[in-house]
């Protein structure tokens, strides 16, 4: 691991680890990508192959259909596709979505060290929701906080900043930003945990684009594959 071109190490467990969802923990491009197909096929566009729409996935329902709309995508149909996707993609939510591999094993070994966890997505609830009902290695974290929790989102820190106040009144004991981890996968992910004072490790295994420049996100670490995260302490 390195930070700033140098070797670089916690030198002890974080006082929690919050995680993105999509892209860090789970694998949603299937079933984003089926949505967003279903949608191009209405309006007779060509479909993306998931090989190509995967680096999007982290962007959302907007980040997808600007892909496959390109320019034809604007403020004259923005609302109406928008809402065809997630309608599509309500009825097919968690069908291929699947954990990354290792993330079980990483999050059994994270709570036997005692280490809270809490997601910060910027998925909107229902879906958030819908797809952790079908995930019970997620669905037993004590606290999720979802693109809807408040008024503002990821690259905001406030959502990171709330996760670790509701992890404080879980766990009954101060749980301070500073002393926490936060795991994404996009260049927002990043951003929030530097603004909200954390320690951010970018997850590389996750949805990146060749064009990414990601030594300009000045992440603290870069992992691999989730279970390089136990070596940071």
């Amino acid at each position: 691991m390195s930070r700033n071109g140098e070797v670089y190490m916690l030198g002890k467990r974080p006082n929690a680890i919050l995680f993105d969802l999509d892209g860090t923990l789970l694998d949603t491009a299937p079933d984003l990508g089926h949505a967003l197909n279903r949608v191009l096929a209405d309006s007779n566009r060509p479909l993306k192959e998931l090989i190509e729409l995967r680096p999007y996935a982290s962007h959302g329902s907007h980040g997808l259909l600007k892909l496959g709309f390109g320019d034809d995508y604007n403020e004259l149909n923005r609302t109406q596709l928008r809402q065809q996707f997630l309608d599509y993609y309500e009825q097919r939510v968690c069908v291929d979505t699947t954990l990354f591999a290792e993330v079980e094993e990483l999050l059994q070994t994270l709570s036997q060290q005692q280490i809270p966890m809490a997601i910060v997505t910027n998925k909107p609830t229902l879906y958030t929701q819908l797809v952790l009902r079908e995930i019970p290695a997620l669905a037993r974290l004590p606290v999720v906080v979802c693109g809807d929790t408040l008024s503002v989102a990821k690259p905001d820190p406030a959502p990171l900043l709330h996760a670790c106040a509701l992890l404080s009144a879980h766990y009954q004991y101060p749980i301070e930003a500073q002393h926490a981890l936060y795991v994404g996968d996009a260049e927002r992910d990043i951003e929030a945990g530097r603004r909200a004072g954390m320690r951010t490790v970018l997850a590389s295994y996750g949805y990146i684009a060749a064009h990414d420049d990601v030594q300009a996100w000045r992440a603290d670490f870069a992992i691999a594959q989730p279970s390089q995260l136990l070596d940071l302490w």
